[in-house]
């Protein structure tokens, strides 16, 4: 079996752009909710910028072979905010946002290294797959985390906004770290079964596929039509810039 160099940049660069994903979306968990008056993720030394403290390892497996995952939730008590539910949805909401503002700074890295970038061997091509991955995993996470299940934090915003916590909210609570697994497994399998044994059919069961291809259309847009614009380039040739 020959080594690909270009394999290995590509996990490499996959890797690291992970590790800043998941690191500031937690960041900002830890961050606004120690704003909002709680010391808790401060007492848990998860106000803190090191990847190690954040990471959940289950998730970051399913991140690295799916390209969708999570992070350990951080520890907070709500009692503690000035304003509870205020601090609760704040804090809730701060990881997608943050993750959508990332988004909006890592593109031009992306038309920066394509337009500016002089090919220099590896180095071009690990940047170029760098950029991109910090891209699309901040819009991808942030997407994923919408989603209203425990421990997501779209889970967290409907317990925030939510002042009937009753059936349904009982069984997102108890079985939702299960339906992600599940999704997560399922996408694996049609991404297996489409892209290594050529049975493309099977993309059309991708349920998290289909949630990713929304977010790309319709969340990224205004992404790429700020840059297009900055830049002078249409959105219809920025959509296939990426490697991801």
């Amino acid at each position: 079996m020959r080594f690909d160099p270009n394999r290995f940049i590509e996990l490499l660069a996959s890797f690291l752009a992970v590790t800043v994903v998941l690191t500031l979306h937690e960041f900002s968990h830890a961050f606004v909710a120690y704003k909002c008056g709680d010391p808790t993720p401060k007492w848990a030394k998860r106000l803190s910028l090191n990847p190690l403290r954040h990471f959940d390892i289950v998730g970051l497996i399913c991140f690295t072979l799916v390209g969708f995952g999570w992070a350990k939730p951080v520890p907070i008590d709500p009692n503690n905010f000035k304003k509870y539910r205020t601090g609760l949805a704040l804090t809730a909401s701060a990881g997608v946002i943050t993750n959508y503002i990332s988004a909006f700074v890592f593109y031009p890295l992306v038309l920066l290294v394509i337009n500016f970038m002089p090919e220099i061997p590896f180095l071009t091509t690990f940047l170029y797959f760098l950029t991109s991955a910090l891209y699309a995993y901040s819009l991808g996470f942030c997407v994923f985390n919408l989603l209203p299940f425990y421990p997501l934090d779209g889970f967290r915003i409907v317990e925030a906004t939510s002042r009937r916590h009753g059936k349904v909210y009982q069984f997102l609570r108890k079985y939702g770290y299960y339906i992600l697994l599940f999704l997560i497994i399922e996408s694996f399998i049609c991404r297996i079964f489409s892209e290594n044994l050529g049975i493309y059919q099977m993309s059309w069961f991708n349920i998290l596929g289909w949630i990713m291809q929304f977010a790309e259309k319709y969340l990224g847009f205004p992404i790429l039509a700020i840059w297009g614009l900055a830049f002078g380039m249409p959105v219809d040739a920025l959509w296939g810039l990426l490697a991801w």
